[in-house]
């Protein structure tokens, strides 16, 4: 998860090699925590696109970005668009790409969002609110095994299926239309031994439904693909995930670009069979500090990992 803090932020920075006259394109803008960092090193003439789905997000990051002028462009959008909005916007090439992934402070402590099982609220979990389906629709649509997939592949759920067939239940008897009550519904679901462990029972589900919802992997998935086209040679790409799916998603992809195993449709036009195109800049993930923990407690799952266009 993201919070008002920037996670990683000097590290993002350093991998960045943030300079003047350089383009870097900032996919999960936010409160605009780590543009403004990139846009302070870039000074005097370094440009920054930011991408951002999230209505309420882009009004803040606008109004904290507004010192910066024509420097930077905010775009509301899916990043997995990410070549089209910097052809729209002629921002190639590109020297450095951030993806910040997950769910914001902004976004979970909103009841009205619906992210947090913690607040009483409607069972949304859109980022982007202009349309799509909620959670909710989820929850009383889905055949209960299209259910219990959803919640053992998207949230590694291992009650996964006696949630389900509880959630089958209740929504016969009545919809089920707030965070409150599916969460007394995973509570109900899982043996009250496992409620005393360190994270929420409802953690998982919360998590697979807000996954769905927004498409979240297919999107990081088309974002790795398109970041490809439009990072300029010597080009970095930072991705900072905050649960396993993500992360092995992110390391899959840059250890085929770095052996020359991506194909289609992972490959894209501009490149040969067999070309190697990444170069690996962290073999292993880097993690936040002890004091950023401290300082940041939604901070502690986070993992960055850096490629380089080659």
């Amino acid at each position: 998860m993201v919070c008002h803090h920037p996670v990683l932020a000097e590290e993002v920075i350093a991998y960045l090699r943030c300079g003047a006259g350089k383009r870097y394109v900032d996919c999960t803008l936010g409160g605009g925590g780590h543009a403004a960092l990139i846009l302070e090193r870039t000074a005097p003439d370094g440009r920054l696109l930011g991408i951002e789905w999230d209505g309420k997000a882009i009004r803040l990051a606008s109004e904290r970005l507004r010192p910066y002028g024509g420097r930077v462009v905010v775009v509301r959008e899916s990043f997995s668009n990410l070549g089209a909005i910097v052809k729209e916007h002629d921002f190639e090439p590109v020297d450095g790409i951030l993806a910040d992934l997950g769910v914001s402070s902004l976004q979970l402590e909103d009841p009205q969002r619906g992210f947090s099982f913690r607040m009483e609220g409607p069972l949304d979990m859109r980022m982007d609110s202009r349309g799509g389906q909620t959670a909710s629709d989820l929850v009383n649509r889905l055949p209960v095994k299209e259910l219990e997939r959803l919640l053992r592949e998207y949230g590694e759920e291992r009650w996964a299926r006696r949630i389900s067939r509880l959630v089958e239940r209740r929504r016969k008897i009545r919809p089920i239309r707030t965070t409150e009550e599916l969460r007394d519904i995973v509570y109900s679901a899982i043996p009250r031994s496992y409620h005393r462990r360190r994270i929420d029972p409802a953690t998982r589900t919360f998590m697979a439904l807000r996954i769905a919802v927004n498409r979240e992997l297919d999107n990081l998935r088309a974002l790795l693909e398109e970041s490809i086209s439009v990072l300029g040679k010597g080009g970095r790409i930072c991705v900072i995930s905050f649960h396993s799916l993500e992360d092995r998603i992110v390391k899959r992809f840059f250890r085929a670009g770095e052996r020359g195993d991506l194909c289609p449709p992972h490959w894209p036009r501009c490149i040969c069979p067999g070309e190697k195109i990444l170069r690996i800049v962290t073999p292993r993930p880097v993690s936040p500090s002890p004091r950023e923990i401290r300082q940041n407690p939604r901070a502690r799952s986070g993992k960055l990992r850096v490629a380089e266009r080659i």
